[in-house]
């Protein structure tokens, strides 16, 4: 007997991932803690995150947006301006140096930077470049509303149940001056490249764990009760500024961000990880769930992962029995799984 004639046909990739029809794989996640439709959830991070929060909204969740946009906004002015976003007007936090970055300033950690960017006579937040497409009338202004979003921030975060963070990049530019993390390139959206001032770096595995790590202590000091759920956004990078291919680079990015993802799962209590990353990229899915361009995740991609995600939180916990002992097996292993050692576990799966 081994431990293998105990495990459930999720165990096994042939009954898991190779055999069931796209609407039949289940399993993917069991989640550590319950979620109701009392419990405030915040989403922030990459732009696949921007789907969770109207997800949310659509199933009767409590989905909290701590910055609503004032009244008389067209839906396309609330859009442009990242009113309703995210659950504060961060823009995209693509690294967890970023979320680190947001909190210790919200919670008074560190004095946020009081530099704003000049274009054509209006005012833009280098943090945040993209949240007021039409900019701000004076360097105070972006000060002002900068100071907003940390209020928001800060009382968002401490009322809240649970914070959904997506992880999109381990690639960032750092700013010599001040040594803070920029969301893009300056110079791509807003500002001006210095090559003097603005630096690239590639975060490493314990760069991306020590401040994912730092981030959600320095939340959950002020609040206790806060849980966190990791997801790793699907979408690949658009460009890399490493000198690889992008492919290459984006598995990179995408391999440490699970891994960490994964780690501090394994760690703490109060820390989950959905695989929406898995399910969009995952072999039994074969990229259907992207656009042409093999980056933009479709509608019916979104609505699939969700879909999981609220399977998941209605069925709980699983519960698993012990299979029969299996007959044995007298099919030939597939040519490619000869002189795999490991093939000969899927003897001992019963199903």
């Amino acid at each position: 007997m081994t431990p293998y004639r105990s495990l459930p046909p999720r165990s096994f990739w042939r009954t898991a991932v190779a055999e069931p029809e796209l609407r039949e794989i289940g399993g993917l996640w069991t989640p550590k803690f319950a979620l109701g439709q009392d419990d405030v959830i915040l989403t922030a991070g990459s732009c696949f995150a921007r789907h969770i929060g109207r997800a949310l909204l659509e199933r009767g969740m409590n989905w909290r947006d701590a910055e609503p946009a004032p009244p008389g906004l067209t839906r396309a002015e609330r859009e442009a301006r990242h009113f309703g976003v995210f659950s504060f007007r961060t823009g995209n936090i693509y690294t967890a140096a970023m979320l680190r970055q947001w909190l210790s300033w919200a919670f008074h950690e560190a004095a946020p930077p009081g530099e704003a960017w000049i274009e054509d006579g209006r005012f833009y937040d280098p943090w945040r470049p993209s949240v007021e497409p039409g900019g701000h009338a004076s360097a105070d202004a972006v000060t002002q509303a900068r100071l907003a979003t940390l209020a928001a921030i800060r009382g968002a975060v401490t009322g809240a149940s649970c914070l959904v963070f997506t992880l999109g990049l381990t690639e960032a530019w750092r700013d010599r001056a001040d040594g803070t993390v920029h969301p893009v390139c300056p110079g791509t959206v807003r500002g001006t490249y210095d090559p003097g001032r603005h630096v690239f770096h590639n975060f490493t595995f314990a760069e991306v764990y020590d401040d994912l790590s730092a981030a959600i202590a320095l939340a959950r000091t002020a609040n206790p009760g806060l849980r966190v759920l990791l997801t790793v956004s699907p979408v690949p990078l658009t460009a890399t500024a490493t000198g690889d291919h992008a492919l290459t680079a984006t598995t990179y990015s995408k391999s440490v961000l699970r891994a960490v993802a994964g780690q501090l799962t394994q760690e703490l209590d109060h820390v989950d990880y959905f695989p929406a990353y898995e399910i969009v990229t995952g072999f039994p899915f074969k990229a259907v769930f992207f656009e042409p361009n093999l980056r933009t995740v479709t509608p019916a991609g979104v609505d699939f992962v969700m879909g999981q995600f609220f399977d998941a939180l209605t069925r709980g916990p699983a519960t698993t029995t012990a299979p029969a002992t299996p007959a044995p097996r007298t099919a030939p292993a597939a040519v490619e799984d000869i002189q795999c050692d490991d093939a000969v576990l899927d003897y001992y799966n019963p199903h």
